[in-house]
């Protein structure tokens, strides 16, 4: 049974070698190889946001995949925990047509290249974005923080924050004017 609750950290990547290398090291293997992604987040004149809530459509490669997050019975502490809901889609300028037509309009975009890794009980990430490179954790608590010993990362690194917020704190530090998190408008 697939479980709706998605459990991650985010981490700051100084060097993206040296990581590829230590999750080769730690027995991981690549799933996926780097591979530009574009992200649009859909709202209703701010009403998921406030809410804590996210509706996503995603172009990895070929693929296209549509996503609802939401807080709902979030767990406080140094994972990021909430529900998450996905699924492929056939054809994703249909999809954004259908989610348009419900009242939605895009609100953010952003874009990174990911690779993806496992060791057959959780997922490694390397994001390459335009405001810096992250990586992701992402499995059972526990897992989360073996794996981020076994890779030399600290649990004062951790990062709880979405791309979006991320984006916004990059904005202040920076004072640009840039509305979306793209390698075109950075």
């Amino acid at each position: 049974m697939a479980s709706d609750r998605e459990v991650e950290i985010k981490f700051q990547i100084d060097d993206i070698e040296a990581l590829t290398a230590r999750l080769q090291e730690a027995g991981f293997r690549q799933v996926t190889p780097r591979t530009h992604e574009l992200n649009t987040l859909y709202d209703q004149r701010g009403k998921l946001r406030r809410r804590g809530a996210l509706l996503r459509l995603r172009q990895y490669g070929q693929q296209w995949i549509l996503t609802y997050k939401d807080k709902n019975k979030a767990t406080s502490g140094r994972h990021k925990s909430r529900r998450e809901i996905e699924t492929r889609v056939e054809d994703g300028a249909a999809a954004a047509r259908i989610i348009e037509a419900l009242g939605l309009k895009p609100s953010f975009s952003y874009e990174k290249y990911r690779s993806e890794w496992t060791d057959g009980k959780g997922h490694v990430v390397l994001d390459e974005t335009p405001i810096g490179n992250y990586g992701e954790i992402e499995g059972p608590p526990d897992w989360i923080d073996a794996t981020a010993e076994r890779l030399e990362i600290a649990p004062d690194r951790y990062i709880t924050l979405s791309y979006a917020e991320l984006f916004l704190a990059w904005k202040r530090k920076s004072r640009s004017k840039a509305q979306h998190m793209l390698f075109s408008t950075l």
